[in-house]
């Protein structure tokens, strides 16, 4: 599989619920240096950006299934995590690229009915700077 491919999946899934660390493929990339550290940079932005866009519309839709007996939040964790995106708002999206606590960020986002635009900036202002800070902090080592 090509390395922009695997990356693209890796960072793509890595934004979703899924258990992947696309940071790690990422480095292995630089560390192999036969690729554009630009294009490594922008393929793992890109597929973590449109991760994220992936859990805002899950978020956007998801509200149509609250009431199910399968539904996997109970309405009380629901209100919880609503709560604590009212308070800090849209700028909560900073975090997104936050292991564990960044993907239900997004997900709340959409369920919140945040304009897509506003939550599109802040998801690729936070996404690309971390990869970013990843690159910057392989090339001094």
């Amino acid at each position: 599989m090509p390395a922009y491919l695997l990356l693209f999946i890796s960072a793509f899934g890595a934004a979703t619920l899924l258990p992947l660390q696309s940071e790690a493929v990422l480095l292995a990339f630089l560390a192999e240096g036969s690729h554009s550290a630009l294009g490594l940079l922008f393929v793992a932005s890109l597929g973590n950006i449109l991760g994220s866009c992936v859990n805002w519309w899950l978020g956007f839709k998801i509200e149509h299934y609250k009431d199910k007996k399968w539904f996997p939040v109970s309405e009380q964790q629901m209100f919880k995590a609503q709560a604590k995106y009212h308070k800090y708002g849209y700028w909560s999206l900073l975090l997104s690229w936050v292991p564990i606590i960044g993907d239900p960020i997004t997900l709340i986002a959409g369920l919140l009915k945040e304009n897509f635009a506003r939550f599109l900036m802040m998801v690729s202002i936070a996404k690309i700077g971390r990869y970013l800070f990843i690159y910057l902090a392989f090339s001094l080592f």
